[in-house]
């Protein structure tokens, strides 16, 4: 299987081991055909981010064991669905993300800019 890189054109560095994370649960934001939530942005939980998700019908908050699914807490990293990141991004609630464990898949969604503001490194030069 080929290398897979992150939205900065480098080897995807992993996400979480605790909580387990990735739509193969191997700690990586890694994607295939089958992950059509796109499962590819590697963020930080937080409280605005986990209510504005349950708001939607989207808990991530009640562990699910059939899935695999441990439920999420404020600090826990989690590899998201990249289409619920821009709406919370829209929305001025988006978690944190981690910019060298999300899939360069990512920029299929959001801009680059996005994930840059949202990880806290300073913006690209023109």
């Amino acid at each position: 299987m080929k290398q897979a890189l992150n939205v900065l054109g480098q080897p995807l560095v992993p996400c979480s081991y605790d909580p387990l994370t990735g739509w193969f649960r191997d700690g990586c934001c890694h994607t295939d055909e089958r992950d059509t939530g796109s499962h590819v942005i590697c963020a930080r939980m937080t409280v605005g981010f986990l209510n504005f998700q349950m708001e939607r019908g989207n808990d991530l908050i009640t562990p699910r064991p059939e899935f695999r699914f441990p439920g999420l807490k404020p600090g826990d990293r989690w590899c998201v669905c990249a289409l619920r990141w821009r709406e919370a991004y829209e929305a001025g609630c988006a978690p944190p993300v981690v910019l060298e464990s999300t899939h360069q898949r990512a920029l299929d969604y959001v801009l680059m800019d996005w994930l840059r503001r949202a990880s806290g490194a300073p913006a690209a030069s023109a």
